[in-house]
This record gives structure tokens, sequence and C-alpha cells, in this order.
């Protein structure tokens, strides 16, 4: 007698997405510093980093399908990302001098608010968590707010 794993709750759903959100920022961020390749870095993600335990705490698993849209969306319109998110940052701040944590997660949101019907909300609140996440002490999450809701505004200007 073989039992089914019970079925996912909608909030461990929830937690698992949120997590691929974070998991995506980190991935773009390795691709990025280490020039490596899009299918070498989520080969590492899904076999390694998911479920992974740092200091005695298990990391939670990701939605392997919601990590895996977000990062092939944002290295296939990353040219299209970029350009949205630089024309949301002041002028005195292009893209490329943007910290490299905060410009993996512009891509990951970008790539969920031009690719996807998640409620652009959702994403500004998920991307702000994020930031907090890497930046607790810092000024960082107001700053994601303000530039996402810029790129929301571009990308979906019907839902305003």
């Amino acid at each position: 007698m073989t039992s089914t794993p019970a079925p996912l709750s909608g909030n461990q759903k929830r937690k698992m997405r949120s997590a691929s959100r974070l998991y995506a920022v980190q991935a773009l961020y390795q691709m990025e510093l280490a020039g490596q390749s899009l299918d070498k870095v989520k080969v590492e993600f899904l076999n390694f980093r998911f479920g992974e335990e740092i200091d005695g705490d298990e990391m939670i698993d990701g939605d392997i399908d919601l990590f895996s849209q977000i990062l092939e969306d944002a290295v296939n319109w990353q040219a299209r990302i970029d350009q949205m998110t630089d024309r949301a940052l002041v002028a005195k701040w292009p893209l490329g001098r943007i910290d490299t944590t905060l410009r993996a997660l512009f891509r990951a949101a970008g790539a969920e608010l031009t690719q996807t019907d998640t409620p652009f909300k959702v994403i500004i609140s998920e991307y702000v968590d994020v930031a907090r996440a890497f930046f607790p002490e810092g000024k960082e999450a107001g700053f994601v707010n303000g530039v996402l809701d810029h790129m929301a505004r571009e990308a979906r200007p019907e839902s305003f």
C-alpha cells in the first residue's frame, strides 16, 4: 500500500511561490556575477538550493514551475525589462549603477509584470519582501516599491 502525500494547503503554495521569487533573484544574481548560463544555474538551484539546510534551518522548497518561468522570462526579455527599469529610475541612477542584487530583483519582477497575469499588487508586495530579506536595515524596500510601481504602470496601464 502506497500513501500519497497530502495536498498542499493554500498557505504552503503561497510560501513556495514566495520562496521561488527569492530563489529567482538569487539565481539571476549568480548568473550575472559568475557569468553562468541559465541552464547551469537552474539545475544547481533545483538540485541543491531548494530545501537546502543552512545553519540548521531547512529552506522551503520553491514552486519549480514559477521559478523556471521567472528565470526564462527574465533572460528572454532582459533588454525590454532593463529598458523599462531604466525609465523607472531617476536619471542619475542608470541601471548599470544599481546594486547587482537590486538589478536581479528588477529583472525577476519585470519578468512577472510583463509575462504573467499575476496581479501587479501581489508582484510588488512579494518583491518588496524580497528586498527586505536582502536589505533588512536599509531603505531599499521603499526604493523597490517606487520603481516597481512605475514599472507596473508602464507594463499594465489598463490596471490603473
